[in-house]
């Protein structure tokens, strides 16, 4: 089955295949196809997350808190610049765990909506 996660997601990490593998192990091909329809256009690519971390650095801290939808952390990251630049500095380190968390859930909310 893994093959098959790899093979619909060349762009995820293994970790990220190992979690949805699991998770939709009892599902046949074609509603990991669907699945994979959906979550693809829903996902964050951590790329994506460390360059909007980055931009941080230029004076518009939180963005990438935003992308993420934790808008709370984001308002905050804005009007602190980042709690000071120290937590844009921890995102930046940890910008693919944010990735990770954020798609996992997303992962577990795509299967909910759909294999209800």
């Amino acid at each position: 089955m893994m093959n098959r996660i790899i093979k619909l997601f060349p762009e995820i990490d293994l970790e990220e295949a190992t979690f949805i593998d699991a998770m939709l192990k009892e599902q046949s091909d074609e509603q990991v196809q669907t699945f994979a329809n959906v979550y693809r256009s829903r996902r964050r690519d951590p790329q994506m997350i460390l360059i909007l971390t980055a931009i941080g650095f230029l004076g518009i801290s939180g963005i990438h808190r935003f992308f993420l939808n934790h808008i709370g952390m984001g308002v905050l990251y804005f009007f602190t610049a980042g709690l000071c630049f120290i937590g844009t500095i921890v995102d930046l380190v940890n910008y693919k765990a944010l990735a990770l968390e954020y798609n996992q859930k997303v992962a577990l909310e795509v299967k909910t909506y759909l294999f209800r």
